[in-house]
């Protein structure tokens, strides 16, 4: 993730020439990135002591890089990005949690993964993949108010972009496994893997995310001047 954001950074702040980090590379990076740590966030479920403090605090960090991003306004503001994804997400799994109907087992999460390749097209108008695709009404895509939910506006823009759908099913589809090993018991390489400095960054991955973007934006106005 950070090896991702500084090309990011070099490439479109500072005008870094880096052919390279182009589609379909970088969609493929991108997607690597954001999947992974929505898989494995669900996974963090049932070892939380509280889903609902987790969402609240994801939900401020948001609301706090929303506002930065628009201040300082070096890129697009970062609307409904990867952190309001994951507040919005740990919020829907401690109501489904709350209410016994948070969904578990490998079924579960494999119905749940299938369903989220399904809605991959959700963005421009698409369920489905061709030829058994179908197209959405295109009065979902006319107001600014569902660009939360999966629907982005006519005017909507984002540095982030990563709505409730279709992440809400990725992210499902982790804590559907990290309910089962919760109850069945977690691999015992998982157990026995010690690999500092991964495990210190694990511990404090939030507050990485908040201070690495800062620091490789600062790094790459420097390359620029």
């Amino acid at each position: 993730m950070v090896a991702f954001h500084l090309c990011y950074d070099l490439k479109f702040i500072a005008g870094a020439d880096l052919a390279w980090f182009a589609p379909p590379l970088q969609d493929v990076w991108r997607a690597s990135i954001s999947w992974t740590f929505l898989f494995i966030a669900g996974c963090m479920c049932p070892l939380s002591h509280s889903n609902l403090r987790r969402a609240l605090q994801y939900g401020a960090v948001a609301l706090l890089i929303w506002a930065a991003t628009t201040l300082v306004a070096v890129d697009a503001p970062i609307s409904f990005g990867i952190i309001y994804c994951m507040a919005a997400c740990t919020l829907v799994a401690w109501a489904l949690g709350h209410a016994g109907a948070l969904p578990t087992g490998p079924v579960a999460a494999a119905a749940l993964f299938i369903a989220f390749l399904a809605l991959q097209g959700l963005r421009d108008g698409i369920i489905g993949v061709p030829p058994a695709s179908v197209e959405l009404p295109s009065w979902l895509y006319e107001t600014e108010w569902l660009s939360w939910l999966g629907f982005p506006g006519p005017g909507f823009s984002s540095g982030d972009y990563y709505p409730l759908l279709p992440h809400l099913l990725l992210f499902l589809s982790g804590a559907s496994m990290g309910s089962f090993w919760a109850r069945r018991g977690y691999p015992r390489w998982a157990c026995e893997a010690h690999l500092e400095p991964l495990t210190w960054f694990g511990r404090h991955a939030l507050l990485v995310y908040i201070v690495h973007q800062p620091v490789l934006l600062l790094i790459a106005l420097a390359a620029s001047s």
